[in-house]
C-alpha cells in the first residue's frame, strides 16, 4: 500500500481510486492491515454505498434516463475505461498484425526464390 493511497483512502478521495471495486477491496486490505475484520469492513462499506446512492435526488435520475435516451451508452465514472488503455491495445494489435505479415511475406518470398533455384538448376554432363 502506499502511502498516498491510505491518505486518500483516509480523506475520503474516492476519485483517486480507479473504480469503486478497487475501492472496495483496498479498504478490506486496509482493514486487514490494521487488523479490523476486512469483510465487516466490506459489509459497511456496501451499506455505506447503497446509502449514498439511495439518496440520489429523482431530478438526476430522470436527467440520466433523459440521457440514456439521447445517448447509446451512461457511462458510470466508476467503471469508465480510459481511452489509454484502448488506445495501447489498439498499438499491440497493430504491432502483432504487422510482425505476421512479415513473417508471412518472408515465407513467401524465401519460397520463391528456392523454386528459382530448383528451376535454375542444371547439371553439366562431361562427355569424352
Amino acid at each position: 500500500m502506499r502511502p498516498s493511497q491510505i491518505e486518500n483512502l483516509e480523506n475520503g478521495n474516492r476519485e483517486a481510486f480507479k473504480d469503486v471495486m478497487s475501492l472496495k477491496y483496498f479498504v478490506r486490505d486496509y482493514a486487514k492491515y490494521l487488523g479490523l475484520d476486512g469483510e465487516k469492513m466490506i459489509d459497511e462499506f456496501n451499506e455505506y454505498l447503497f446509502d449514498f446512492t439511495s439518496k440520489i435526488p429523482v431530478e438526476d435520475i430522470e436527467k440520466a434516463k433523459e440521457n440514456k435516451n439521447k445517448k447509446k451508452d451512461v457511462v458510470s465514472p466508476y467503471t469508465q475505461v480510459s481511452e489509454k488503455s484502448n488506445n495501447i491495445k489498439m498499438l499491440m494489435l497493430s504491432i502483432i498484425i504487422v510482425i505476421v505479415i512479415i513473417i508471412v511475406g518472408y515465407l513467401v518470398v524465401s519460397e520463391i526464390h528456392k523454386n528459382d533455384f530448383k528451376d535454375n538448376d542444371t547439371t553439366y554432363v562431361i562427355r569424352r
